[in-house]
């Protein structure tokens, strides 16, 4: 285990503004969202073209696949995460002022469909649905009732998630009277099903990578990631958020996507802006501390899932920071580990999920 040392994740700093950085800020509500507005730019101004490029008649063969390679590699590797991640923000905490309110559309119905997003969907179940319900049993993406150190329950949860996932979101939204997000959910994925299906007849191979190859794999890394984030879930208090998510420190992960490893702090305060999160972090240290919350220094969460899916539970407890010898020892680290991922009975008895 490993004591608190140095935060080396992104905090907001300030600086001298350029002419251009001026002009952009007059547009957003928070300067420190800046950063936003060049990865905005920047992806309209690659990804977009190169998407286009695909569908073109006049690329065929060799170039064709070069494109596609191309596009695949800063579709996936360069901008998924990032992009992601700042829909995320932008969800929480509306991009631009009030008065360009219409801009807050471009990321979720121009720019999250080459992501494999279908507009709307992603703030109708992550703000209407994930937080609301904070992985309980209501939570249509709830972790609670599996296995969740068995790749197996893994694939059973994605699946379940990938084929029904929709539909249960707008049954849930419909019964809590959430009828405006389970419209703007509809709307947006019949959307980019019908554009989707036009392009087809256009240019399949094109269509394929450019919208439904995203799509398959948005959704596989966004189940993953919340599987991740709350695989280790307290039984006997499974809404507290100290003891049903995680938090990674000091990892390249959090420069690039935002901070998005304090998944504790996130669900204790949503809406607090992504550069507060390690200040705020040493200043609860003792709340941590007090429910045993698993923080792991040096590890993110595609690393947290794959010695969590090999039962590495000793390389796990390794990274553990240990608050305020909150644990007594690394045998104790392992233990609360193992059971904190034991699959949770929920409901009545004839309606409880069984998988292991």
């Amino acid at each position: 285990m490993k004591l608190l040392g140095p935060i080396h994740d992104p905090v907001f700093t300030g600086r001298t503004y350029t002419r251009i950085d001026t002009f952009l800020l007059k547009y957003i509500k928070d300067e420190r969202d800046l950063p936003f507005v060049y990865l905005t730019i920047r992806i309209s101004l690659i990804l977009i073209p190169l998407s286009i490029l695909l569908f073109m008649p006049f690329v065929t063969g060799a170039v064709w696949w070069l494109v596609a390679a191309l596009h695949f590699f800063v579709s996936t590797f360069v901008f998924k995460g990032p992009f992601g991640l700042m829909l995320h923000c932008t969800s929480h905490r509306p991009f631009f002022k009030p008065e360009y309110g219409w801009m807050n559309n471009y990321l979720p119905w121009v720019l999250a469909p080459f992501f494999g997003h279908t507009p709307e969907t992603y703030y109708s179940h992550h703000i209407g649905m994930h937080h609301p319900e904070n992985n309980l049993e209501d939570d249509e993406s709830s972790t609670m009732t599996f296995k969740r150190d068995s790749f197996r329950s893994f694939l059973a949860y994605f699946g379940q998630f990938f084929v029904r996932g929709v539909h249960d979101l707008l049954a849930y939204l419909r019964v809590k009277k959430r009828s405006k997000l389970a419209r703007r959910a509809l709307i947006g994925e019949i959307t980019f099903g019908v554009v989707c299906l036009i392009l087809l007849f256009v240019n399949w191979p094109a269509t394929v990578l450019v919208f439904l190859l995203p799509l398959f794999v948005y959704r596989l890394i966004a189940m993953l990631g919340n599987w991740t984030q709350h695989a280790f879930v307290d039984s006997e208090d499974p809404g507290n958020a100290y003891k049903n998510s995680i938090t990674c420190i000091n990892v390249k992960y959090n420069k690039k996507c935002w901070n998005d490893g304090y998944h504790i702090s996130h669900h204790v305060r949503p809406a607090m802006h992504w550069t507060e999160h390690p200040t705020f972090f040493q200043k609860t240290l003792d709340k941590y501390a007090q429910n045993q919350a698993i923080i792991f220094d040096g590890l993110d969460f595609l690393q947290v899932f794959y010695l969590l899916m090999n039962k590495r539970y000793k390389t796990l407890a390794q990274h553990m920071v240990n608050v305020n010898n909150a644990f007594s020892s690394e045998e104790e680290a392992i233990a609360v580990l193992r059971r904190r991922t034991e699959r949770i009975q929920v409901g009545e008895p004839d309606l409880q999920v069984a998988i292991s």
